[in-house]
C-alpha cells in the first residue's frame, strides 16, 4: 500500500487533521523512505499551503495541487466561474508521477464522499475508478454513526476499497461523550468496517511531533503490514 487517499463524511470532518497527522508519523519514523502529498482539487486558499508551511516537501505547487480554482466552491461549480474544466486527466498523471517518485503518497480527497468532482462524478466514484486504498474520517459528534453508516453505504456502491474509518474530534470531549457518540463495536457492527481509532481534539495542528505520536497510535500502520 504506497498510496491511501483520505476522505470524509463531510467538509469538516478532519481530513486535514489526519493527512497532516499521518505525514507527521511518516516524516519522523520512516525518514529513512521517500514521501509525497497530493490535495488533487482545491477551491480556495487553503490546504496546499498548509503543507507546504508545515513540511519541506520536495514537490511544486502544482504537483501538490494539480488543479486549483479561486471560489471556495464545489470544483464544477467553481470551474464555470473560471470558463474552464476539471481536468482529471492530469489529476491522475500527476499521481502517477508521484507514485514512481515516491514511496509513499498520501492525498486528502475535497470534501466528503459524496462531493461533486464534476458534473458527473463524485470523490467516492473517483476513489473507486482509480482504486485508491482508502480512509474515511468520521467526526465525533451525535449523528455520527448514521452517517458512517451513510458513507460506507456510498463507498460500497462506488466499489471503493475502504481500509477502516478513522474518529475525529472536532472539540474537546470526554470519554463519555465519544464512546456514547461514536461506539467503535456498533460502527464496526453496522459497517462491517474496522474503526482503527480516534484521533483527539488537538489544540495546536501545527505540533508535528504530537500529531505523529496520535498517528502511531492507530491500527493503520497493521493493515499495511499484511498487505
Amino acid at each position: 500500500m504506497n498510496t491511501l487517499l483520505i476522505t470524509g463524511t463531510d467538509t469538516d470532518a478532519g481530513k486535514t487533521v489526519l493527512t497532516t497527522a499521518l505525514a507527521a508519523y511518516w516524516q519522523k519514523y520512516h525518514s529513512q523512505r521517500s514521501w509525497g502529498i497530493m490535495k488533487p482539487i482545491q477551491s480556495g486558499v487553503g490546504d496546499r499551503q498548509w503543507y507546504q508551511r508545515l513540511f519541506q516537501l520536495e514537490q511544486t505547487a502544482e504537483e501538490i495541487t494539480p488543479l486549483y480554482f479561486e471560489a471556495p466552491l464545489a470544483p464544477p461549480i467553481a470551474a464555470a466561474k473560471e470558463n474552464r474544466q476539471v481536468d482529471l486527466v492530469l489529476v491522475w498523471q500527476t499521481l502517477s508521477k508521484l507514485r514512481s517518485r515516491f514511496d509513499f503518497v498520501l492525498i486528502e480527497a475535497l470534501g466528503g464522499l459524496g462531493s461533486p468532482v464534476t458534473e458527473e462524478l463524485t470523490v467516492a466514484d473517483l476513489a473507486g475508478e482509480w482504486r485508491l486504498p482508502t480512509l474515511l474520517v468520521v467526526p465525533v459528534r451525535l449523528g455520527a454513526i448514521a452517517q458512517a453508516v451513510a458513507n460506507v453505504a456510498l463507498a460500497r456502491q462506488a466499489k471503493v476499497n475502504l481500509k477502516g474509518i478513522v474518529l475525529n474530534c472536532v472539540q474537546p470531549l470526554s470519554d463519555a461523550e465519544i464512546a456514547d457518540w461514536t461506539p467503535p463495536d456498533l460502527i464496526q457492527s453496522l459497517t462491517n468496517i474496522p474503526v482503527l481509532g480516534c484521533l483527539p481534539y488537538l489544540e495546536h495542528l501545527d505540533d508535528l511531533d504530537s500529531l505523529a505520536q496520535v498517528a502511531s497510535d492507530l491500527d493503520l500502520w497493521e493493515i499495511g503490514e499484511r498487505e
